[in-house]
């Protein structure tokens, strides 16, 4: 009788063993999302007008995401001596699912833009995050389509 029921005990564990592994064996894995991240380039279309930014030039930008937050940092190159001039930056949560990627805005130094959720689907092809997505802010009288190239900073 105890042999049965040790039997049993054993069958039960391989079982949930293989129900446990069987789950995280087809798991989709994340899209490799978490780094820093340099902006290479931005397009913004507002109705029909269409604007793309180099951001190689004069200006630098990265994005860092970890594996809850998000944070942005971009100002020119002439230390804020020249009319180009700029410094922004802001942070805050972030969820993924599959490409969906939606930003939720805690910081930034555009206050009006604060608290404001922006979905995007991301794409990533190598060292290269492609973004896509709204941007509205009805308090900055922004709304606007935004695509944005990063390329992946090297560790």
């Amino acid at each position: 009788m105890q042999f049965k029921l040790v039997l049993l005990l054993v069958a039960v564990i391989t079982m949930s063993n293989h129900v446990v592994r069987d789950k995280t064996d087809h798991k989709q894995s994340p899209l490799p999302i978490i780094g820093t991240w340099r902006l290479i380039s931005g397009t913004t279309i507002t109705k029909k007008d269409t604007s793309v930014v180099d951001y190689t030039k004069n200006q630098k930008m990265i994005k860092i995401i970890n594996k809850t937050h998000f944070a942005f940092l971009r100002h020119d190159l002439s230390q804020g001596k020249k009319a180009d001039s700029a410094y922004e930056s802001g942070a805050g949560t972030y969820t993924l699912s599959g490409n969906q990627y939606t930003e939720y805005l805690e910081y930034c130094n555009y206050r009006e833009w604060e608290g404001k959720k922006f979905q995007f689907t991301v794409t990533i092809k190598n060292d290269t995050l492609i973004q896509r997505g709204l941007e509205k802010v009805e308090e900055a009288g922004v709304n606007r389509e935004i695509i944005e190239r990063y390329v992946r900073v090297s560790k």
